[in-house]
């Protein structure tokens, strides 16, 4: 489509006296009608075969029958135009079909303030002053629910055969269900492919945390095609070790170091906090699982009588502590902390810190989806050093990536 040179829009300017932006806008709109209207005569003409000015070349018992009025909404606001028809009725338009009113790209628009966390009745209020469309808080639901398609189709779509590295974290929401407020929790996870991207696998709405609940979101991440995972990243969420070991045996299972702090930390008093965390410091950085329980051994001696409950953590947990050890530096980034999913809540918190609770799970589902959305749209680069990483996994778990890698 070629566009207006500039001094085509000077001569336009020129040419209207415009003493401000809604004269503009009016002027467009009338420009947007007539245009539209010249379509519909120039598709009525060549389904007959003869202009309207050229009954002489009439080829056909059909013929013109007059107009019927038809209201577009558009980003000008309401437009009337005719729609020519013809005698017989088979005229179909393609550039306003039938039963087509809107051509406004209202309900993109609508979708996407809804995605930024906008409630339905501020979204209505909105495109009415932008756009002269008056939208009602039901009709801006009605819009939104159109994807609920789109999201199931997401949640069921094939998944890589092998991920590196799986997190796992959940973010809680209050939901209105049978006149009641409950507590729901919205568990995310996130995978690493081989190629070193991050993706959202899906999220899974539910109650309370048990290794039921965890087996089935095992056996669904199974059903929709992995085969294997090498490491799962997660804070101690209950029930969930044991699903996993369930349904992928050979998998390893890390828990956020960061978390593991923590929950250390709430056993220690304010004054000893930061003398505690210099004595952890050597535990988590140390170069080899057997130095760090050299380390972890000399901070029982030391703090083991005031803080028992902190250093018993430690030694309860220590098969999922202690995968992390085995690993250089370009690993350890990756998977001593769960603070990149921690990173995508934040994100969900943002477009939804303005809702006391949801209407529903569905309602829920969908806002953070569409807020997924935006998120994997800027997840573009793969992880730093990525072939060091790779390598590394390749020798700490013979045979399981080969697979994947061409």
């Amino acid at each position: 489509m070629s566009m207006l040179t500039k001094e085509q829009v000077k001569a336009l300017v020129r040419g209207n006296n415009f003493q401000s932006v809604s004269d503009v806008t009016a002027y467009l709109k009338d420009i947007f009608k007539d245009v539209i209207q010249e379509l519909l005569e120039a598709e009525l003409e060549a389904n007959l075969g003869y202009g309207k000015e050229e009954r002489s070349a009439k080829n056909t018992d059909n013929s013109r029958n007059g107009y019927t009025s038809k209201t577009l909404k558009s980003e000008f606001g309401e437009v009337e135009i005719q729609v020519p028809r013809d005698r017989k009725g088979e005229f179909e338009p393609k550039i306003i079909p039938k039963y087509q009113r809107n051509v406004s790209g209202i309900e993109e628009k609508v979708i996407s303030l809804y995605a930024r966390g906008m409630s339905t009745r501020d979204i209505g209020e909105q495109i009415r002053e932008l756009y002269g469309i008056e939208l009602s808080a039901e009709m801006v639901s009605r819009i939104t629910e159109r994807i609920t398609p789109e999201i199931k189709e997401w949640q069921e779509r094939p998944l890589d055969a092998v991920y590196p590295f799986i997190f796992m974290d959940a973010v809680h929401y209050r939901v209105k269900e049978g006149g009641r407020i409950l507590n729901r929790a919205s568990y995310v996870v996130m995978g690493v492919t081989v190629e070193g991207n991050k993706d959202i696998l899906g999220i899974w709405i539910g109650e309370s945390e048990t290794s039921k609940f965890w087996l089935g979101v095992m056996n669904d991440l199974k059903n929709r095609g992995v085969q294997d995972v090498l490491l799962f990243c997660v804070d101690g969420l209950t029930g969930l070790k044991e699903a996993i070991i369930a349904a992928f045996p050979k998998a390893e299972i890390q828990r956020c170091i960061i978390h593991q702090l923590r929950n250390s930390f709430k056993y220690v008093s304010y004054k000893d906090v930061k003398a505690v965390s210099k004595d952890f410091k050597a535990v988590y950085q140390a170069i080899n699982e057997e130095v760090a329980l050299e380390k972890l051994y000399e901070l029982k001696e030391k703090w083991g009588k005031s803080y028992p409950f902190a250093i018993r953590s430690w030694e309860n947990n220590w098969d999922v502590l202690s995968p992390f050890y085995k690993f250089p530096e370009e690993v350890r980034k990756i998977i001593y902390t769960t603070n990149i999913i921690e990173g995508l809540h934040r994100q969900y918190r943002k477009v939804t810190k303005s809702k006391t609770m949801f209407p529903s799970d569905a309602s829920l589902e969908k806002m953070l989806y569409l807020a997924s959305k935006n998120v994997m749209q800027k997840w573009t680069q793969r992880y730093k050093n990525w072939d060091r990483v790779l390598s590394q996994l390749m020798i700490q778990y013979p045979g399981r990536l080969e697979v994947c890698i061409e």
